[in-house]
């Protein structure tokens, strides 16, 4: 083994280099997730942007550049929630008395609930990959195959049970973006007294605008009837492209 490796080794089996992993990895998924409801709210802005916006994010790199930055989150998200875990299997292991009981008062509800939140997040991207990238629905794979990626998503979140954990999940990521964003300037060091008041109200304000924002969509297609026509119509129009093969002209005209 390489001495570079066994620096390596030595820096994952460390709490701050675990510490410093969840950091980092948690800033990329902050920074991520702002960009992503930026895309997402594109939907509100019409079908032709939309598409167009997916169809550029497919098409980067020739196409790479999709699964490059899937691999980066997959990756982050993984180690984030793996060096999380571990960091709590240390805590533990390492008292030699049960103060559980006053570190529960002190600890805020979503410090409390990070590890379960975290998995939840964690099964939810599972099934997110599922539902919209790999499209296990053939309504939503035929969609995308006509290049119809805002009538996709509007057909998915047509259903209810879809939406409402879409919703649950988007609830449980911002409760544990709440406390995570603050920690985040902490293990960096960029946390002390006079900016932790500031810190704690930066974490829960972005906490509440990608909540907001997120569920917006869902709650607007499902409960409100967003874009329900225009979806008929396109489904229509896929419909009728198919029986003519005419799938290559339906994606160029959007």
């Amino acid at each position: 083994m390489s001495q570079s490796t066994c620096s390596l080794c030595r820096f994952w089996h460390s709490s701050i280099g675990k510490k410093l992993v969840v950091a980092l990895t948690g800033l990329f998924l902050v920074l991520f997730l702002a960009g992503h409801l930026v895309g997402n709210l594109l939907i509100f802005q019409g079908s032709a942007d939309f598409n167009e916006y997916a169809h550029f994010l497919h098409h980067m790199m020739h196409g790479w550049g999709i699964w490059v930055f899937r691999i980066l989150m997959l990756v982050s998200l993984v180690l984030h929630i793996l060096a999380t875990v571990q960091l709590v299997a240390l805590n533990r292991a390492a008292r030699t008395t049960r103060y559980q009981k006053e570190a529960t008062m002190v600890a805020s509800r979503s410090s409390r609930i990070m590890i379960w939140s975290g998995l939840t997040i964690l099964v939810f991207f599972i099934f997110h990959i599922l539902h919209y990238t790999v499209r296990v629905s053939p309504d939503l794979r035929e969609l995308a195959e006509f290049g119809q990626s805002w009538a996709m998503t509007v057909k998915g979140f047509q259903n209810f049970f879809v939406s409402i954990f879409y919703i649950i999940a988007m609830g449980l990521l911002c409760s544990h973006l709440s406390h995570g964003v603050g920690s985040i300037f902490q293990t960096l060091g960029l946390r002390t007294r006079k900016t932790a008041g500031p810190i704690n109200l930066l974490s829960k304000a972005y906490a509440l605008i990608i909540f907001v924002g997120f569920i917006s969509i869902p709650v607007s297609i499902c409960f409100f009837g967003y874009g329900k026509e225009e979806l008929q119509q396109t489904e229509q129009a896929v419909k009728d492209a198919k029986a003519l093969g005419l799938e290559g002209i339906l994606k160029d005209a959007h």
